[in-house]
């Protein structure tokens, strides 16, 4: 499902972290700097990690590759099945007990489907991508999805149409401004800015009875690059099919919000199913959108939203008719999980998971089988491991996860399943998805950025021989030098200039697998990626995404592959077999402090824009300043923006900050003389702090999302919120929620600072 490709480790800083002398004693414990003299563990560890090394094969997970998506692949397809028969048959023969976990789940699919423009003229829309004569993938078509969003809302409409740019909230309060309305309209967006289920998520709210996505050349067109197979940009009969059920809300099979979708589990009826849209939606291809955005007539849209076609752009609401019909099968389908585990020999209820999807679109090559190849190649190579004789101090759980294009549906749904027996035994997921070739970007949790940063100072860069992470620095640092960087991108650069210091991971949101284990069960998760070279967004969702095109465009010579197999695979393996679990909790306290004064920030400057604006309500000069020849009504008034009391806020934080400190400190001096009892006393404690910012209280108006420190922004979708509960709050006028959700989030790291005073005295009882 996931798309975006980081600029770093981190798209933002949103904190400030400068290590002391304590946290390089804790580093040297947990994760050695390269240079210091190797305790016996590490030693050990390195050699572990080299014959690992050893078994990853380009080859063979070109080959796999290659099979897995060799027919369309979408979700209770003939060949998802095979895929799932071929997955479990090689964890088996790679010594794995492998097992199969099916639920059924809501999954529509197209029975027919129409796009025409009836006046000015008369087009059809195509709805369909033609083969590629160079691509002979390409040419297999039978069982390949038209052009379709799941979780639309069926219907058969006609109306007016209307240009909204990105279709964000922002485009229509311009096209408020410009006394233009949507309702009873059906509204034409173009991809980007933003998750393509907010789209007509937004145009459904206001008014809005249709809803038209197509990929416009200027954001993955022939603006950007040479078309496929002239390159890796969107053809013009390309299209980007997906998912717009409300993710939002929650993922997962849309008629058992927080249970598992198992056989006999009570359901909601469609009509009730809030994550399920009431419009029709289609995406389009941008040679069908320019007949329709051609016709448009009306004022020339805002500077900004012109795209790259040949056409000037107008927003419409003339005498332009369109007819959008969209008609499913709404039905229940068995889904497949490919559950792997191999039992840990010390601390067998402590599991370490690792997780991609094997589901697709259509063929599937880059998203998601270039994360799953590389799963399955670390999966061998763990396996081979094994069988001379290695064996984990933890449990490993590989899974394979089906249906995650729909709404993350094979992970959420297994999670629900088993959400009380991970809280209990989950130490950490690692997750993938699509991948190419480039620059690590990695997404996570704080408490785990010092493992993966270590990791990557002992992995190798195919391209350029020296480690991921130096080469990550150095991207860093000229990004942060260039006259467009912003502060940003300058502080990041600062931080990759200092090897004493680690590069921040991104701010979690959601897209992808990891989404269930982190927002809703509050279990630590990295999600990692190589991207920054060439651009793979072209066929992203498309029948064009091929082995043919992945092997040419994305990863030639499956070179960076087998690099997030050995990062993945390294952070798994130091998960399993590390003394006591590898969490650094002072990052996580750093993290927080740093997000509590983007929030204090966020209000004192929301207090200021709403005066000012009040001000120049209040002196007309919106009306003053326009264009009598214009449309153009003043923005809506802001809700002055009260004084919020973060007393609770700042207390908990420092009390989140001794506490980290006090138990880095101890693990410091103790972590590799603990005895298992306490080792795995120890476990109980940390896994429960990370757990106690994640309260069944739960995001207002959304309580499957229970994560108080990160989640996906109601009006973003796949990018983070840091604080939610609060920022959110401040962001939608929501005064009594921030204040209540100051005091919730206080109380979660309180709780959370608590365990680790408890996990201290574990192991340091008389400091």
């Amino acid at each position: 499902m996931r798309r975006a490709a980081l600029p770093a480790f981190g798209d933002s800083i949103m904190r400030r972290f400068v290590p002391s002398a304590l946290t390089a004693a804790v580093l040297s414990v947990l994760c050695p700097i390269p240079g210091q003299p190797a305790t016996e563990h590490v030693s050990a560890a390195a050699d572990v990690e080299r014959r690992f090394d050893s078994a990853i094969d380009p080859a063979m997970m070109s080959a796999w590759m290659a099979r897995l998506a060799s027919a369309p692949n979408q979700v209770g397809s003939e060949h998802d099945a095979e895929n799932a028969g071929m997955l479990l048959g090689l964890y088996r023969e790679w010594g794995w007990d492998a097992h199969v976990e099916q639920f059924q789940v809501l999954y529509p699919t197209p029975i027919s489907e129409t796009l025409e423009l009836l006046t000015p003229g008369r087009f059809k829309a195509t709805l369909t991508e033609p083969v590629i004569p160079q691509d002979k993938q390409t040419w297999k078509t039978a069982g390949v999805v038209p052009a379709y969003v799941v979780y639309q809302g069926d219907g058969d409409v006609t109306a007016p149409l209307v240009y909204v740019n990105y279709g964000t909230e922002d485009d229509y309060d311009t096209l408020r401004r410009m006394g233009i309305g949507v309702k009873g309209k059906i509204v034409i967006a173009r991809y980007g800015s933003g998750w393509r289920g907010l789209k007509p998520k937004l145009a459904a709210e206001h008014g809005a009875i249709g809803c038209i996505i197509y990929s416009d050349p200027g954001d993955d067109g022939y603006a950007v690059a040479d078309a496929y197979p002239d390159g890796p940009a969107r053809p013009a009969a390309g299209f980007q099919r997906g998912s717009v059920g409300d993710t939002t809300l929650y993922p997962g099979d849309p008629l058992t919000p927080g249970i598992a979708a198992t056989a006999d589990a009570p359901r909601l009826k469609i009509a009730d199913a809030p994550s399920i849209l009431k419009i029709p939606v289609l995406p389009i291809s941008h040679g069908d959108a320019q007949h329709f955005l051609a016709a448009l007539t009306g004022p020339v849209v805002p500077y900004g939203w012109e795209g790259a076609l040949p056409i000037t752009y107008h927003v419409g609401a003339g005498k332009i008719s369109v007819h959008l019909v969209v008609k499913s099968d709404w039905r229940l389908v068995t889904i497949r999980d490919i559950v792997a585990v191999m039992k840990g020999s010390t601390f067998p209820d402590q599991w370490v998971l690792r997780g991609n999807h094997y589901d697709a679109w259509v063929f599937g090559a880059t998203d998601p089988m270039s994360g799953q190849v590389a799963l399955m190649a670390e999966a061998r190579a763990i396996g081979e491991l094994a069988q001379h004789g290695w064996r984990p101090k933890r449990t490993i759980v590989y899974v394979s996860w089906d249906a995650e294009e729909p709404t993350l549906t094979g992970s959420t749904e297994w999670v629900e399943a088993h959400a009380a027996e991970l809280k209990q035994k989950a130490i950490a997921y690692i997750n993938s998805d699509s991948s190419g070739r480039g620059f690590l970007n990695a997404t996570g949790s704080p408490s785990l950025e010092h493992l993966v940063n270590r990791v990557a100072a002992r992995v190798t860069d195919p391209e350029t021989g020296v480690s991921v992470l130096e080469r990550k620095r150095a991207q860093l640092r000229l990004a942060g030098s260039g006259p467009d960087a912003d502060d940003d991108d300058r502080e990041l650069a600062k931080i990759a200039a200092n090897p004493a210091r680690d590069i921040p991971m991104a701010a979690p949101g959601s897209g992808t697998d990891y989404t269930a284990f982190l927002d809703h069960l509050g279990i630590p998760a990295v999600d990692l990626q190589f991207a920054g070279e060439g651009d793979i967004g072209g066929v992203y969702h498309s029948a064009y995404d091929t082995w043919s095109f992945y092997t040419r465009y994305a990863d030639p010579g499956f070179r960076y592959g087998p690099v997030l197999a050995k990062m993945a695979g390294h952070i798994v393996l130091r998960l399993a077999d590390a003394p006591v679990a590898p969490m650094r909790f002072g990052d996580l306290a750093d993290a927080v402090s740093g997000y509590l004064d983007d929030v204090k920030k966020l209000a004192d400057e929301r207090r200021e824009t709403a005066a000012a604006q009040a001000k120049l309500l209040s002196a007309h000069v919106f009306r003053l300043a326009a264009d009598p020849n214009k449309v153009k009504a003043p923005p809506a008034a802001l809700k002055p923006v009260p004084r919020f009391d973060f007393a609770p806020m700042e207390s908990a934080v420092a009390h989140l900050r001794r506490s980290a400190s006090s138990y880095d400190a101890a693990i410091a001096l103790r972590a590799p003389h603990l005895p298992p009892q306490d080792a795995a006393r120890l476990f109980v404690l940390i896994s429960g702090a990370e757990q106690a910012l994640s309260p069944e209280t739960g995001l207002p108006g959304r309580p499957w999302y229970r994560n108080l420190v990160y989640a996906p922004g109601r009006l973003t979708g796949y990018s983070a919120k840091i604080l939610p509960g609060i920022r959110e709050a401040i962001e939608e006028q929501r005064w009594k929620d921030a204040k209540r959700y100051i005091a919730i989030t206080a109380a979660a790291l309180d709780a959370a600072a608590d365990r680790l005073d408890s996990a201290r005295r574990v192991v340091l009882p008389n400091p």
